[in-house]
């Protein structure tokens, strides 16, 4: 168990960075091909899963992860639409994941559930704006969270609120995740 910090407000270790990069690895994967159909020729995001890929396989986080991250997000900038900024974003996420930072503010929350919150609200737009999508999509990325991921997250505070839907499903997200879990079996 390699620590990665100390110098913040608590330890995170390379294998739990990893189990975040992979959370949020998935749900960019999943919204990645509507920002591809959208930007056919801007591989910008494509980049940032790629590094994310490597770094969640056991390769060390190098200026890979930082760069292909500000480049999805310079792409979201540039998406000509809504669904798929959001996946571009997502992307991008999910390489810097891997330098997701010890500190305890709320912030930090959104390098963690900002992929899965922004993949729901995508799920929304293709379903004519239809909330229940959202929630849906939200308890399936609950479901995804592992045990450690939860542990990770609890050592932050609660998820930041905000006015958009994508702040609102980020922060139903975190608070279901911080409920006791039930035996699901």
């Amino acid at each position: 168990m390699t620590v990665v910090s100390v110098s913040g407000d608590f330890e995170l270790t390379m294998d739990e960075l990893r189990v975040v990069a992979l959370y949020v690895l998935e749900s960019a994967e999943e919204v990645l091909p509507l920002f591809e159909d959208a930007s056919p020729g801007d591989p910008r995001p494509r980049a940032a899963i790629d590094a994310a890929r490597e770094f969640v396989s056991g390769a060390r986080r190098t200026k890979l992860q930082r760069v292909t991250s500000l480049d999805a997000h310079r792409a979201a900038k540039e998406a000509p639409t809504e669904a798929a900024r959001l996946a571009a974003r997502a992307a991008g996420d999910a390489a810097s994941a891997a330098y997701l930072h010890p500190i305890a503010k709320a912030t930090q929350v959104g390098h963690i559930l900002r992929a899965a919150a922004s993949a729901a609200r995508v799920g929304e737009l293709n379903a004519e704006n239809d909330p229940r999508v959202g929630l849906r999509l939200i308890e399936e990325a609950r479901q995804r969270a592992t045990p450690v991921l939860i542990e990770v997250l609890s050592r932050y505070p609660l998820a930041p609120t905000g006015k958009g839907r994508t702040a609102q499903l980020m922060t139903i997200l975190d608070a279901s995740l911080r409920l006791p879990r039930r035996d699901e079996s």
